[in-house]
C-alpha cells in the first residue's frame, strides 16, 4: 500500500509563493491576478496596489483604479465577511453562494438589536430606497429605513443591508489609486447591469466545487480547514467530497490531510526565494487556518491585526511601514538579518518607496531587531 505523501513546511511555503505569484512576479494582466488570487482584501482600500505590485511585472497603478472606474472588478463583502476586491465575473457567480454566510456573520454582531426584523422584508425596504439608482452610504441606507424598524438602531440595520441581505458594491472613487473616498453603496444588480447567479435549481453545488478549485489553484496543497477559514463557507466539505476524484493528497507534518489539483506548481523546497513586500492583511497570510507555511505561530497575531510584512526566504520576517512627509520606507526585523538579507530588504524596499511616491523617493531604513 503506499503512502501518502509528506509536504515538509518549507515545500508548502514554496508553493505557497508559486500560487500566489511571490515566487516570480508575472506577467499577466492585473485582472487576471486579481482573478487567479480569487480577489485581495482590500478593507483598506490602497493596499490592493501595493499587493500587485509584488506579484506583477511592470504592474502600474493606473491599470487596477482603470478597472475599478470601468466595472471589471468591485470591491464588496464576500469571503469571511470583509471587503475584497474581486472579478466582477467573480461577484456575480460566488455572491449567491455566501449569502447565508454573510447574513450570519452580521447576525454574530447584531444578533439581540436585529431580533424581531424580518431579513427579507428589511432587504425589500432597502431594494425600495435604492430604486432610484442612486448610490448611498451605510448610515443615509439604514436612516431610510429606521422608522419601520426603530429598536434596532441604524447601525445593525446599515450592517445588515450592505453586508447581509442585499448583493452591494462599494462605488468608485473609493479604492482609486492616491484617492481618499467615503463609501458610497450601490447593488451589484444596478452597477454591473445584472442580477447575480441564482443558487442552482436541483442542490448540486457547482459554485461551491468551482470555488474549491479556484482556492487549491491560488493556495494550495491546503486542508479542508483551510478552505474553510480562507472563505467563511461552512458547505464546502460537500464540494471537497464531490472533488476528490479528480484531486491528489498530500499530508503536512502535523499529518493533516491537503488537497490539490494534480498540475498545479508544486516547486521544490530549495527554490530560492525573494524579498516581498506585503500589504496589509495580505490573501498570503489570511488564505489558511493553518499559517505556519509562511508565519510563525509567535507572529500570528500580526496578520489578524493588518501589520504589513516582509517576506525573507518567503517567511514573515519583518513589518514595514512608510514614513508620513518623507516617504520612507521602515523595515522592523522581527529577528536579526543576515548581511545579505539586509541587503536584499533594503534594495526591495527602495524600490517599493519608489513605487509609492511615483518616483520621488527611494529612501528606506532599515531598524535594528530586537535582542
Amino acid at each position: 500500500m503506499s503512502r501518502t505523501p509528506v509536504l515538509s513546511t518549507r515545500a508548502l511555503n514554496r508553493a505557497t509563493l508559486a500560487r500566489q505569484l511571490l515566487l516570480d512576479r508575472a506577467d499577466v494582466p492585473a485582472l487576471d491576478a486579481v482573478a487567479h488570487l480569487c480577489g485581495l482584501q482590500a478593507q483598506e482600500p490602497q493596499e490592493p496596489f501595493t499587493g500587485l505590485w509584488s506579484r506583477l511585472r511592470g504592474f502600474q497603478p493606473g491599470e487596477l483604479s482603470e478597472l475599478l472606474t470601468e466595472r471589471h472588478v468591485v470591491r464588496t463583502h464576500l469571503m469571511r465577511r470583509t471587503v475584497h476586491l474581486v472579478a466582477a465575473e467573480d461577484v456575480l457567480a460566488w455572491r449567491a453562494r455566501h449569502n447565508a454566510m454573510l447574513r450570519q456573520r452580521v447576525l454574530g454582531v447584531y444578533r439581540r438589536e436585529l431580533e424581531g426584523v424580518d431579513l427579507d422584508e428589511l432587504a425589500a425596504a432597502g431594494r425600495a430606497v435604492l430604486a432610484d439608482g442612486e448610490p448611498r452610504s451605510m448610515a443615509e441606507l439604514a436612516r431610510a429605513v429606521a422608522d419601520r424598524w426603530p429598536e434596532a438602531g441604524t447601525r445593525p440595520l446599515g450592517e445588515m443591508l450592505v453586508a447581509g441581505v442585499l448583493a452591494m458594491v462599494q462605488l468608485p472613487p473609493r479604492g482609486v489609486w492616491r484617492t481618499k473616498a467615503g463609501v458610497r453603496n450601490a447593488l451589484v444588480s444596478s452597477w454591473l447591469g445584472r442580477e447575480i447567479d441564482p443558487p442552482s435549481p436541483d442542490g448540486s453545488d457547482p459554485v461551491g466545487q468551482a470555488l474549491v478549485r479556484r482556492y487549491l489553484a491560488a493556495f494550495g496543497p491546503a486542508a479542508t480547514a483551510d478552505v474553510r477559514a480562507w472563505s467563511g463557507l461552512a458547505g464546502l466539505p460537500g464540494a471537497v467530497a464531490a472533488l476528490r476524484g479528480e484531486l491528489v493528497t498530500f499530508r503536512d507534518e502535523r499529518g493533516r490531510e491537503l488537497l490539490d489539483l494534480p498540475d498545479a506548481p508544486r516547486p521544490d523546497a530549495d527554490t530560492p526565494a525573494p524579498v516581498r513586500f506585503l500589504p496589509a492583511f495580505d490573501n498570503a497570510l489570511l488564505g489558511y487556518d493553518d499559517r505556519t507555511r509562511i508565519v510563525d505561530d509567535a507572529d500570528r497575531g500580526l496578520s489578524v491585526a493588518g501589520a504589513r510584512v516582509v517576506l525573507v526566504d518567503g517567511r514573515t520576517a519583518a513589518t514595514w511601514d512608510v514614513e508620513a512627509g518623507t516617504g520612507t520606507v521602515t523595515v522592523a526585523p522581527l529577528r536579526p538579518f543576515s548581511r545579505a538579507d539586509r541587503t536584499a530588504v533594503a534594495e526591495e524596499g527602495r524600490e517599493l518607496a519608489a513605487f509609492l511616491s511615483d518616483g520621488e523617493s527611494r529612501r528606506v531604513r532599515v531598524t535594528a531587531a530586537p535582542a
